[in-house]
């Protein structure tokens, strides 16, 4: 879009003296200032539906900025290293792996938690540290399979001279051969208590890998 620009003298023809020929406007000098004027109203846009074409320029908004005012690319910018993507972020995409730094223009990206998920933290207990790597994918040796990860428990153990039979609801064992018993005898006991409830995270069998969908991930450092 062209500025208008005068381009007859007309100040300097005043200036002239009368008796000067040049002081005289003549149908040409009309002609030449209205085509100029025409021509920039011309590559003006029009208001109600406009049309840039080159690269225009606007005055960039502050990043509170919250009106109707025109967005520029630096305003955006500025939105996106400020509020949604601050130093702390961590950015993913399913199918580039160009850094973020590259595709969003600013900041310092990393590689982040290569084979891992993300889990929210908590004020307490296994997910209270920020930033921290837990678990592992495989597992292999008896850690977390030992007889103290289990909860504390007894078995039961039945008896009697000779006797079979099998246990009620209540866990009772009620004999079905007595009659051929000579001493009718029947009794139940609990063996000792083992365990002490320690848990475990990992099947002996090897990975309990948990639905997962794997992306590209990022953190922001700078």
């Amino acid at each position: 879009m062209s500025d208008y620009n005068l381009q007859v003298s007309w100040s300097g023809k005043d200036a002239l003296s009368d008796s000067d020929a040049d002081k005289v406007i003549s149908g040409d000098d009309f002609h030449t200032e209205f085509t100029a004027v025409k021509t920039a109203v011309d590559t003006k846009a029009d208001i109600a539906s406009e049309t840039f074409t080159g690269t225009p320029l606007a005055p960039t908004a502050a990043t509170s900025t919250d009106s109707t005012q025109i967005a520029t690319t630096a305003f955006v910018k500025n939105v996106l290293e400020t509020y949604i993507y601050p130093v702390g972020s961590i950015y993913m995409n399913m199918a580039v792996a160009t850094n973020p730094g590259t595709l969003l223009g600013f900041g310092t990206w990393v590689a982040y938690a290569t084979g891992q998920v993300l889990v929210g933290y908590e004020a307490s207990g296994t997910f209270d540290a920020l930033d921290e790597s837990l678990g592992a994918e495989t597992f292999s040796g008896t850690s977390g399979s030992t007889a103290a990860d289990l909860a504390a428990h007894t078995h039961k153990v039945a008896g009697g001279e000779h006797a079979t039979g099998s246990y009620d609801n209540g866990d009772n064992f009620v004999a079905n051969n007595l009659s051929s018993v000579s001493t009718a005898r029947a009794y139940q006991a609990d063996t000792s208590s083992a365990g002490s409830g320690g848990g475990h995270t990992h099947t002996i069998a090897g990975s309990t890998l948990q639905p997962s969908v794997t992306v590209h991930m990022w953190k922001r450092t700078a």
